[in-house]
């Protein structure tokens, strides 16, 4: 279905039209118009930031990967160094932006970098090429650690992302997955936690008992997931930063499962099924209360919040074959808003409250798709054997989802795709992985 421009194209990065000749009339400083039929990435030029003192290979290192996030946006093409005809050997010297026009660069981003003890300073400056000037005034900066200096490069794409498509950033931010390891028939799970491009991978459990469908509180200091460590599907939160953990709703003869966050961080809806009967709940954290949302004989699961606290969507096979429903936060009946044809489920309310992700199985292939928040404009992003479990990233504009490849010896892992269908592209991990779920922007 082609979707409405002024409706579903707003805001999206569907390609770039860089009209450089009514750039340089009016002195606006370059941009990403969308336009649905250009492709055409803008063309940025990232030198090696400049070692003020102490930096070595941090200065490169950071350069590189500020380069890596934007490119991998696929608005951005970064030019190699090998083709440029500038140099930038000081930060604070003037810019030959005759030299940087020649290469066709349009944003230039500069930088420098230096260490003292564990502390490290990184500024730097985006400069609007062809009106020859900084794009926003003095040059910006952040510290941190040595540890962590590709938080710095992520917060720099952010900034430079943000001021060119006039959408949030999402670079400076985790996600947290499934690690999986073993053969198929006895496959070992593991929950772990990384940057969003794969990078710092950190181990969150052991391997001994079954994790599924980790999430991210709205603060990011905690996780949601699903452990099957008693042999039966119990939710566990965990905080982040000490590893401690305790089963919520544990209640006997029943599973909890499919928990996540209210956009408060302060309850918790999820699905209980007693007596053969599946019904979603919300649980008070402070109180331990829990209410029941749903009360019907077929399953209703997968809930998530709209942003504002006011409505969940979730999965019910009332009709016969899983479908999306909308409902009130107090619960009640439910509306469903899926419409075509074959089975929906795991729906994902986006952080901008505009739209719905969700996994579609139909006519043998699975995909990733999202549709309005009334059921309309539905769009598929992907299809293959298995593609399963949207994630958003903090913009709305990324979403990151589980693929399971064919055969007896298929393996999952995880991938990205932006919210046009375009951009798709495997998020490297060390093995087989499932279920992530993107953090907030960290503070």
């Amino acid at each position: 279905m082609k979707l409405a421009r002024r409706t579903f194209m707003a805001g999206m990065a569907a390609g770039v039209s860089l009209a450089a000749a009514a750039r340089a009339q009016d002195g606006s400083p370059p941009r990403i118009v969308i336009d649905s039929g250009v492709i055409e990435p803008m063309p940025i030029a990232v030198p090696l930031f400049v070692d003020e003192g102490g930096a070595g290979r941090l200065a490169s290192d950071i350069a590189r990967v500020v380069a890596a996030d934007l490119s991998g946006t696929g608005l951005f093409r970064d030019i190699p160094a090998e083709a440029h005809i500038g140099r930038v050997t000081s930060f604070d010297a003037g810019i030959s932006f005759e030299d940087w026009k020649a290469i066709n660069a349009q944003v230039l981003i500069t930088g420098a970098v230096t260490a003292a003890g564990d502390r490290v300073t990184v500024k730097f400056r985006a400069y609007d090429v062809f009106n020859g000037r900084p794009i926003d005034g003095a040059a910006l900066q952040f510290a941190g650690t040595k540890a962590g200096w590709r938080r710095m490069a992520h917060k720099v794409a952010d900034v430079v992302y943000s001021k060119v498509t006039g959408e949030g950033g999402y670079f400076d931010s985790r996600v947290v997955f499934v690690s999986e390891s073993g053969p198929k028939n006895a496959r070992l799970k593991r929950l772990a936690v990384m940057d969003y491009d794969g990078a710092n991978v950190q181990y969150l459990t052991d391997s001994n008992s079954i994790v599924l469908a980790p999430r991210f509180s709205p603060t990011g200091d905690r996780i949601l997931y699903t452990s099957y460590e008693t042999g039966f599907p119990r939710i566990t939160l965990m905080d982040v930063g000490s590893l401690k953990r305790q089963t919520l709703g544990e209640q006997p003869g029943t599973m909890t499962f499919a928990p996540r966050f209210s956009p408060d961080g302060g309850s918790v809806v999820f699905s209980l099924e007693r007596g053969g009967n599946t019904d979603i709940y919300l649980m008070n954290l402070r109180s331990g209360g829990t209410t029941q949302l749903t009360n019907a004989p077929s399953i209703e699961t997968a809930p998530s919040f709209s942003p504002d606290g006011s409505q969940i969507v979730f999965e019910s096979d009332r009709t016969g074959a899983p479908q999306i429903y909308v409902m009130g936060a107090g619960g009640g009946e439910g509306r469903r808003i899926s419409g075509g044809e074959g089975r929906y489920g795991t729906p994902v309310w986006s952080p901008r409250g505009d739209l719905i992700a969700f996994t579609k199985q139909n006519a043998g292939r699975f995909h990733i798709g999202v549709m309005r928040t009334d059921g309309s404009e539905e769009r598929l992003l992907t299809s293959s054997f298995l593609d399963e479990g949207p994630t958003w990233a903090p913009n709305g504009r990324v979403i990151m989802f589980t693929r399971e490849t064919s055969g007896g010896g298929g393996q999952a892992s995880l991938w990205s795709v932006d919210i046009t269908g375009r951009n798709l592209k495997q998020i490297p991990t060390e093995g087989p992985s499932s279920d992530p779920a993107w953090s907030p922007l960290l503070p």
